[in-house]
């Protein structure tokens, strides 16, 4: 069986690292990445996802110290569900977990080319 994901995108925000508050209270980054789809819509234009993806400790610090919004990253990781309370329901939500960050391009060097 396999779980991995390969994402390759833009950063749509500046990357801060917190400690978290479950656990060892280790460190933690939220990537917001901004992927085009492949195909056009019904209205000839590409639409494009927006998807969080979860780093820790080395990846997360590296990432936030080395990339900056506008950038072009690809992460490698897998998809993790957990399960959250909300008024009295339980519902389960897929996250993606970062195992591999790779800085691909950053917008100044587009800019500069």
């Amino acid at each position: 069986m396999l779980n991995q994901i390969v994402l390759v995108g833009r950063l749509t925000r500046d990357i801060s690292v917190y400690k978290s508050e479950k656990g060892k209270g280790s460190k933690v980054a939220t990537i917001s990445l901004a992927v085009p789809r492949s195909f056009k819509n019904m209205e000839g234009t590409y639409d494009t996802d927006f998807i969080d993806c979860i780093a820790f400790e080395n990846i997360a610090i590296n990432t936030s110290e080395y990339c900056k919004k506008g950038d072009i990253v690809g992460i490698k990781g897998r998809i993790q569900s957990k399960v959250e309370e909300q008024d009295d329901k339980k519902i389960t939500k897929l996250e993606i977990i970062a195992e591999k960050v790779t800085f691909l391009s950053s917008k100044k060097e587009e800019a500069d080319s």
